[in-house]
């Protein structure tokens, strides 16, 4: 009964009503489509890194992570690569070896990160393969060199130009190898191509004379989601001459970003109920003054204060339900096109690539925060009825009827 009169005392004022939903509407899709938006160009940053060079999960020699010196090459790397094949959950995994060192030609040189790597088992934990956009990825032949766009620039070289790359030796000797470009890539993230080239393990592993020592590990999961357990797993078997780092510790800053995300998403939806919340009082407020000498009456034949009361607070609740239903559908309808195809930002590419993102962002709304919409929403329309509903309660039955 309370539901049928307030539902038809909403439509009593269709123009008032329709604002109100409007406001609601899109306000809820508003949160939908940000959320959406930087739950996308984070995640894309997440995985740019993960899938260039940071991979789900590392194996090195305990400190290396802090302390990349030449010398911390892994111990008996056999007995870690044989755990790791027999450990499940494992998509793929590659050997590296990792320098600090020098890039030159004829006409300027780098500092860069050298990463030595076998051709095939680095393209199944790597995308470097897929962002090739000149020459061709690395083939396990000697002496072969894959340097980013921004690198060959850099240097003024292109496809076949010969260049030297030199680092310092296991025993603090200069060593120095000269290479072929045979590749040029580039990648969504304009730091990392400043300051990295890809060479055959052998080959770097000459350059530092090193014998066949490897510096780390990069391993793939079937289901990052569960890393830990992975992690864990892996760990359990090797002493502790090793470390076992995940993404999530070798990203520390990316995973504090995406915490911080989360919490100013909250504030944003704060704030949009906060405006909801004046908006709603203030709709309330003009249809109570409006319907004074109605409620009089209903008082004067018996209507109990706290019936009155439910029933404004009831019709807020129900413009709050559907206003959220609304929005909700209204958010995921807006954004589901862009899921696949996604928002083109090109104009800002330069600077999305600063970043670690491409010029498409792909957004993706966050299950929890759509729940989290659904429930604060009614509750904030509410809360924006209670003193509209009080004042409707505090009339004086007499002096309402009498009210012009």
């Amino acid at each position: 009964m309370l539901l049928n009169i307030a539902w038809r005392n909403i439509w009593r004022n269709k123009r008032r009503s329709l604002v109100v939903l409007s406001s609601v509407v899109v306000g809820v899709a508003a949160i939908l489509v940000i959320d959406g938006l930087n739950n996308g160009m984070l995640n894309q940053m997440l995985y740019n890194q993960i899938s260039s060079s940071v991979s789900h999960l590392q194996i090195h020699k305990s400190g290396y992570n802090d302390n990349k010196v030449i010398q911390s090459f892994i111990p008996e790397s056999d007995k870690v690569e044989y755990k790791l094949q027999n450990t499940a959950g494992i998509e793929a995994y590659s050997k590296r070896v990792k320098a600090f060192g020098l890039v030159s030609s004829a006409y300027n040189s780098s500092g860069v990160y050298i990463t030595g790597v076998i051709a095939s088992d680095e393209k199944r934990v790597s995308n470097i393969a897929d962002m090739m956009v000149e020459g061709s990825y690395l083939t396990d032949k000697k002496d072969e060199i894959i340097i980013s766009k921004k690198m060959a620039e850099k240097l003024n070289v292109k496809l076949g130009s010969k260049i030297v790359v030199m680092a310092s030796t296991l025993d603090g000797s200069p060593g120095q190898q000269l290479f072929k470009v045979t590749g040029i890539f580039e990648t969504y993230s304009s730091t990392f191509d400043k300051s990295n080239i890809y060479i055959g393990l052998p080959d770097a592993q000459k350059l530092l004379e090193v014998g066949d020592e490897i510096y780390e590990f990069a391993v793939i999961a079937k289901n990052h989601e569960q890393i830990e357990l992975l992690d864990s797993s892996i760990e359990s078997g090797l002493d502790d001459r090793y470390e076992v780092l995940n993404y999530k510790v070798l990203l520390p800053m990316m995973i504090m970003q995406i915490q911080l995300t989360k919490e100013s998403m909250m504030i944003l939806n704060m704030i949009i109920g906060l405006a909801l919340i004046f908006g709603i009082i203030n709709t309330m407020l003009m249809s109570v003054f409006e319907r004074i000498r109605e409620f009089g009456v209903l008082m004067a034949i018996g209507l109990k204060s706290g019936r009155l009361f439910r029933m404004v607070v009831t019709e807020a609740l129900i413009l709050g339900i559907i206003g959220t239903i609304a929005g909700i559908a209204a958010g995921y309808l807006f954004t589901l096109p862009f899921v696949h195809y996604g928002f083109d930002f090109s104009v800002f590419a330069e600077s999305l690539k600063s970043f670690g993102v491409g010029a498409k962002i792909y957004p993706a709304v966050s299950f929890e925060n759509t729940i989290s919409v659904a429930i604060m929403i009614p509750i904030i329309a509410v809360l924006g009825a209670i003193y509209p509903a009080y004042k409707a309660v505090k009339l004086q039955p007499v002096y309402a009827i009498r009210h012009v």
